[in-house]
């Protein structure tokens, strides 16, 4: 399986290191996109060590990498998914490298959603909304997020579901194929 892994700029960034090394485990490749502010929790090179190739960010210097990286890939996952990129991807908008390579992707291919934000975002009837219209689109797999105790201090649902967890349901999705 060829995996795109997009990282966004929460908390729970470090964790897509893991979900990283374990795909790297069981075989498959690997490719990551991240945002501007996924590179302040997570530098790219920790990434491009673990997968044996550059990272996209917004700093990249060819401007239609991002195409190559749609293509190339069998299922995409979005691992930690923040509410501001849910937004954007229920929304259409493509303003950074990440949402711009997910709209690339070719029809048919599912992108596995990880979401990870504080408990009264995950509940907010907007985030709630956003996730029924990408549902109703039939190109993407939430993983539910896990209940417990956030970075912010709250204890409820929100923390990114664990990497074991995001990898199955990408190899889940890649099956279906």
């Amino acid at each position: 399986m060829k995996l795109l892994l997009g990282v966004t700029g929460g908390i729970a960034a470090y964790k897509a290191c893991d979900l990283t090394s374990l795909a790297i485990k069981a075989g498959h490749q690997v490719r990551v996109v991240m945002t501007r502010r996924a590179t302040q929790f997570v530098g790219p090179l920790s990434f491009a060590g673990l997968c044996g190739h550059p990272v996209l960010t917004d700093a990249s210097e060819h401007p239609m990498d991002h195409i190559e990286h749609a293509k190339w890939a069998d299922v995409a996952c979005v691992a930690p998914l923040t509410a501001n990129t849910l937004g954007k991807l229920a929304c259409g908008l493509c303003d950074d490298v990440l949402t711009t390579t997910l709209m690339a992707l070719p029809a048919g291919r599912i992108t596995v959603l990880g979401p990870a934000m504080n408990t009264e975002m995950w509940r907010h009837p907007v985030v709630q909304r956003n996730l029924q219209w990408l549902d109703a689109l039939g190109r993407s797999l939430v993983v539910p997020p896990s209940t417990k105790r956030l970075a912010c201090g709250d204890i409820g649902p929100g923390g990114l579901a664990e990497p074991a967890d995001l990898l199955a349901a990408c190899e889940a999705v890649f099956s279906k194929g």
